[in-house]
Order: structure tokens, then C-alpha cells, then sequence
């Protein structure tokens, strides 16, 4: 009987005519050697995935790149100039922040922003003196122009939205860090036999994190934390956990068995070589002003890859 962390591991006979000896795919010492520590990177799998800095000091094989992240913006984006929140005001094809501490609002309408004369020049009763700049504000003489109703957009208060999202460019969601137990470089697996995944529990990748963004008298705050890892085993499965789960350690009380929190318990049906993916599914929740939201974020790793073997033994 071979075990792996204690726990029986049942032989499979070969077919007829298969040499009368022990085909261990390497050795089961090697299979069983799956250190939980992180390593320096030691051969060609990939590069970091987008935003992420510092997986050749996790896994042997750091992973190819994921997608950038779906479902939500990312956070990040051109919020234009000066203090805008960006997000619903756009001129010629790039987004301009509505409002700007020294333009003032911006019109939709015309490409141009408008801020109160100061001083006020002599004007009727009923119209106002504008300072207008047009094209976006990126180009034109700024001029005064009397007008009898203040411009489209103008003296609209900040959206608290458009605040939580300046909030959420303000910080770091990165994709998940990911190892998997077996692991390329200390032996494959084997048919049948639990595989363990975990990814790096730190704020960064998991949460919670925290920013706040204010702007003419209203702040918005935001908490940013994941609420899922999904895992792609590579073979069409999925495995959904809540938390990064626990890293394997060959002498472990568990060695061999099911991870506790997060793990494929039944293993891969066949041999092969299947790469491994997670994506993070973050929740960030926004207050302020009086209103509140949530906005959703992903994150994807890159991919490990993981070799599966079959153990054949002679019988009889």
C-alpha cells in the first residue's frame, strides 16, 4: 500500500504485458515532497500577471498573464485634470472631470466650462457674467459671456459615485497570488489524489482596504474586500472557496488529505498537464452624502501549471 501523508493510496494494475516493476513516474518520494514555502522562481512559465509585482519570490512557476479584470471598472482610467471626478462628462472622445477648482462646471453641451465673473461686471437684472473656457479646457481663450440662465451642468453638486470610483483609483486591488499543491517543481501528482490551492491572504489581494475621496464638501468612503476566489482547474472544473485557503506542508497533520478550506478533494480524473487559474471577485462598497453602492471589481491570476500522473503497479 502506498500512502501519501499516512492515508492508504490504493495500486492500479498495468495492463498485460507491462514490465513486472514499480512505474512511480518519478519516484512517490518526489510526489510527496510538496512544500507549502514560497520559492524564488526557478524556470520559464510566464510572466507576472497585470499589476502584479512580486510572484517570482511565490510560486516555482509565476504564471502567465490573466485578462486585466472584467465585471466593474478597474479603478483606475483618465479622470482628467485638476480636481474632476470624471466617469459622465466627455469631450472629443476622452472623459474631462465635471467640475475643476479653477475652470468651474462643465457643459456637455458645448465643450466648455463655466465659473462665476469675479468681479461681476454690470449686467441686466436677471443674467450673470460667466467665465467660459472651451474645448474641453484643454485649449481656447477663457472669455466673459452674459448670460440669462446659468449653463447646463453648472452648480451641479459631485456625484457620490464619481467620488468612490476616484476613491477606489486611489488604491491597489491586485490579482491573487496563487500556488498549488502538487507542484511542478517537487514531483507530479497522481490520479485521484486531493489537490490543494491557496493564494496570498494579504490586504492587497484580499482586503480589506479602505480610501476615501472628497470634493466641494462631500466625502465619499469606500471598503474594498474580497467575497470569492473562484479556481480553474484546468480540466473545466471550477472550485469556489471564501477565503485564500491553507498552504500545504508535507508534514503537516493533514499531509495527504483534502485541504480543510480550499481544495479539489476528489483530484483529476486523468494524467495530464492542466494549468490552474483563480479569479478574485471584490465588492467594493461606497458611502457618503447620504447615499451608498457597491461596485464590483475582478481580479485574474496568471496560470501554474500542474502535472498529473497515473501509478501503475505489476500485480500478481
Amino acid at each position: 500500500m502506498l500512502t501519501w501523508g499516512g492515508r492508504g493510496v490504493p495500486a492500479r494494475p498495468t495492463r498485460a504485458g507491462t514490465p513486472r516493476r514499480l512505474l512511480l513516474a518519478g519516484g512517490l518520494a518526489v510526489l510527496l515532497a510538496l512544500a507549502g514555502s514560497p520559492v524564488r522562481a526557478a524556470d520559464a512559465g510566464g510572466d507576472c500577471p497585470p499589476d502584479q509585482t512580486d510572484c517570482n519570490v511565490w510560486d516555482d512557476d509565476p504564471g502567465v498573464p490573466g485578462k486585466p479584470g472584467g465585471g466593474g471598472d478597474p479603478g483606475g482610467g483618465d479622470s482628467g485634470s485638476g480636481s474632476g471626478s470624471g466617469g459622465k462628462c466627455q469631450w472629443d472622445g476622452r472623459v474631462v472631470p465635471c467640475y475643476d477648482d479653477y475652470l468651474g462646471w462643465f457643459n456637455n453641451g458645448d465643450g466648455c466650462y463655466y465659473k462665476l465673473a469675479s468681479p461681476q461686471p454690470p449686467a441686466p437684472e436677471g443674467s450673470t457674467w460667466y467665465v467660459r473656457t472651451c474645448n474641453g479646457g484643454t485649449a481656447g481663450d477663457q472669455v466673459n459671456v452674459l448670460l440669462d440662465t446659468p449653463p447646463s451642468g453648472f452648480g451641479t453638486p459631485p456625484d457620490p459615485e464619481e467620488l468612490a470610483r476616484r476613491a477606489l483609483a486611489s488604491i491597489s486591488l491586485l490579482p491573487p497570488r496563487i500556488a498549488v499543491a502538487p507542484r511542478r517543481s517537487k514531483g507530479p501528482g497522481l490520479v485521484g489524489l486531493p489537490v490543494w490551492m491557496w493564494a496570498s491572504p494579504g490586504r492587497s489581494y484580499f482586503g480589506p482596504l479602505t480610501a476615501s475621496a472628497s470634493d466641494r464638501g462631500l466625502t465619499v468612503e469606500i471598503t474594498a474586500r474580497v467575497t470569492r476566489i473562484v479556481w480553474s482547474m484546468g480540466d473545466g472544473t471550477e472550485v469556489t472557496c471564501t477565503g485564500p485557503g491553507t498552504p500545504y506542508t508535507a508534514s503537516g497533520p493533514r499531509a495527504g488529505q483534502p485541504s480543510p478550506d480550499c481544495g479539489y478533494d476528489s483530484g483529476y480524473g486523468s494524467a495530464d498537464t492542466y494549468r490552474v487559474g483563480a479569479t478574485t471577485f471584490w465588492t467594493v462598497h461606497w458611502s457618503g452624502g447620504g447615499e451608498s453602492g457597491d461596485i464590483a471589481q475582478t481580479r485574474v491570476s496568471g496560470t501554474i501549471p500542474v502535472q498529473i500522473n497515473e501509478l501503475q503497479v505489476v500485480t500478481g
